[in-house]
């Protein structure tokens, strides 16, 4: 017996729902960023000056942090579609998908307003999350359980971090513009 693939629209569809998630992201983090230290500094006095200075983002970092997780997500897709949504990148990726768009409302919970992302979270995240994992599992495909869960905990804070941290060394000034900011 042949194993079913599933379609391209569970596969690319995890592009497409990052896409969508991530223009709401790139339209509003820089400014929420900036609006919102005033309100975490006051809720959390004891947190030194670099901490809200690193969280503070640029719209260039936020750009080339986005476009690196752009390359993540697609080459995740791209796995998926190849493998007919058997490659555990893709699981694990899917489930890592669906758990940030949670910690989108959980953070939006806790910051007691509006969070970058938290709109397109209940509306494109979740909902594409869930079906695409329903999805596999009618093609015989599982999402790949308490293993891929753990995976996607433990590697998505790491990524958003390492993308972040790398678009930040990216727009770094350098040569006559970093001497000329020092």
């Amino acid at each position: 017996m042949a194993r079913e693939m599933v379609s391209k629209a569970v596969t690319w569809g995890l592009f497409a729902a990052w896409v969508a998630n991530d223009l709401e992201e790139l339209a509003t983090m820089a400014g929420w960023t900036r609006a919102a230290r005033p309100v975490f500094e006051e809720r959390f006095p004891r947190v030194p000056e670099t901490v809200w200075q690193r969280m503070e983002l640029s719209q260039r970092d936020v750009g080339v942090a986005i476009g690196l997780m752009g390359a993540v997500m697609a080459a995740a897709s791209a796995d998926g579609a190849r493998t007919g949504g058997r490659s555990p990148f893709f699981r694990s990726v899917l489930v890592g998908f669906g758990v940030h768009g949670v910690a989108h409302l959980a953070q939006s919970l806790a910051y007691r307003g509006y969070t970058p992302g938290v709109v397109t979270a209940p509306t494109v995240v979740i909902p594409y999350s869930v079906w695409a994992v329903r999805r596999l599992k009618a093609a015989g495909v599982g999402s790949g359980g308490a293993g891929a869960t753990a995976a996607a905990l433990a590697l998505l804070p790491v990524t958003v971090v390492g993308v972040h941290a790398l678009a930040h060394r990216i727009n770094r000034p350098r040569g006559r513009r970093a001497r000329a900011a020092a």
